[in-house]
């Protein structure tokens, strides 16, 4: 397992890789929950954006193992 990644000649953690990765498919996700109306439907809209993210980062994450 890889522990940092070279980026343009720096070392950056793999966290950030992850990090980035899993912050592209929540703004996809987002935008079609949203354009579906989906966070009309839940109580409190940013919980259930942080949510996703924290879902998404975890799959990218074990996914990446």
């Amino acid at each position: 397992m890889f522990t940092e990644v070279d980026l343009l000649g720096a070392f950056a953690p793999i966290l950030v890789v992850q990090f980035v990765g899993s912050l592209v498919i929540f703004v996809v996700a987002d935008a079609l929950l949203t354009k579906v109306g989906f966070f009309r439907l839940v109580w409190h809209a940013p919980l259930a954006r942080f949510s996703l993210f924290t879902v998404l980062f975890c799959m990218v994450a074990l996914g990446m193992t």
